[in-house]
């Protein structure tokens, strides 16, 4: 089926990423489903294997574990993938040779699509398609920052639903998220929302969220910008370069789980699924400034402020 088209947004053509009038969403998922079908033939296949070999029990528990970023390669090959070999396309989004792998740009940690993640091109960039089902979205096989410290998340969001909580990236464990960027949809208000916990528990009422006012989140590109400084005990988001939210947060809590795009966890449970664009993917271990987050939206930024992770920014 057909999705509907992003709207343009002429006030937001930004250097260093720039958010298309009218992308061809069919195209692109025509041009993905032959590799959608080779991931989904690679899971099955390896269900299988595991299957003959060990019994249906360690199957089971391998089909549980494939979404866990199993697929990235082991030491060196991040680093590898993120240089590039000779005569391959530099700006290319995923790993040579493994188009089920987002490549990081900054060569720490690659991640794993699911078989329902769209990759597409839009204006100077690439970017990921979410379904908003349980089986699209994207995992890494490890955290990227420790959440207890002082770090910086970003990336270009399109949200195309118009109800429900709807979360970009996050980070945590098992039971809970450690943080969470995304759009908030509480008692009928709508906001952008960066939230981190500040309880190993993960209880709900331990969770310190700073969050927009009157900002439109549907159907409009939006880049968002998560930061939380440790030292100065604040965490800040910033919509579009410009502060929207911020709020006081005495200590915060790191899961070992690895980083997510387009879902996050709740209790337990996966929560949140991204329904749109996700795009330009960037995550400091540093508290960037309020000018720093500004020159991130012009595509300004010192080239000497590198980022730890950095995915879909070719």
């Amino acid at each position: 089926m057909q999705q509907p088209p992003l709207e343009p947004q002429p006030e937001q053509q930004l250097a260093g990423f720039t958010p298309p009038p009218q992308p061809d969403w069919q195209a692109m998922a025509d041009r993905s489903e032959s590799q959608q079908r080779r991931r989904k033939r690679m899971w099955m296949a390896a269900i299988t294997v595991v299957a003959c070999t060990l019994g249906v029990g360690a199957g089971l528990f391998i089909l549980d574990r494939g979404d866990k970023g199993g697929k990235s390669p082991g030491p060196g090959g991040a680093s590898q993938s993120a240089s590039g070999a000779p005569g391959q396309d530099s700006n290319e989004p995923t790993v040579p040779g493994e188009p089920n792998l987002l490549r990081d740009r900054s060569g720490q940690v690659n991640i794993a699509l699911s078989p329902d993640a769209v990759l597409g091109k839009v204006d100077n960039g690439n970017v990921l398609r979410l379904r908003s089902n349980g089986n699209s979205y994207a995992q890494a096989a490890e955290p990227v920052v420790d959440a207890s410290k002082s770090f910086t998340v970003s990336a270009w969001v399109y949200n195309e639903a118009d109800g429900g909580s709807r979360f970009a990236i996050s980070q945590g464990d098992g039971t809970s998220y450690s943080f969470e960027l995304g759009r908030e949809d509480s008692n009928g208000k709508k906001s952008w929302v960066f939230r981190m916990q500040t309880d190993e528990k993960g209880a709900a009422s331990t969770a310190v969220a700073a969050t927009s006012e009157g900002l439109n989140t549907v159907r409009t590109w939006a880049l968002l910008t998560g930061v939380y400084d440790a030292q100065g005990k604040t965490l800040t988001l910033y919509v579009d370069g410009k502060e929207a939210g911020r709020a006081p947060v005495a200590a915060a809590w790191s899961g070992q789980g690895p980083l997510q795009l387009g879902r996050s966890r709740h209790h337990g449970i996966w929560s949140g699924p991204w329904a749109g664009v996700i795009g330009h993917v960037l995550v400091w271990d540093k508290p960037l400034t309020a000018d720093q987050v500004l020159a991130l939206k012009g595509g300004k930024l010192d080239k000497e402020i590198k980022p730890v992770g950095s995915w879909l920014v070719g």
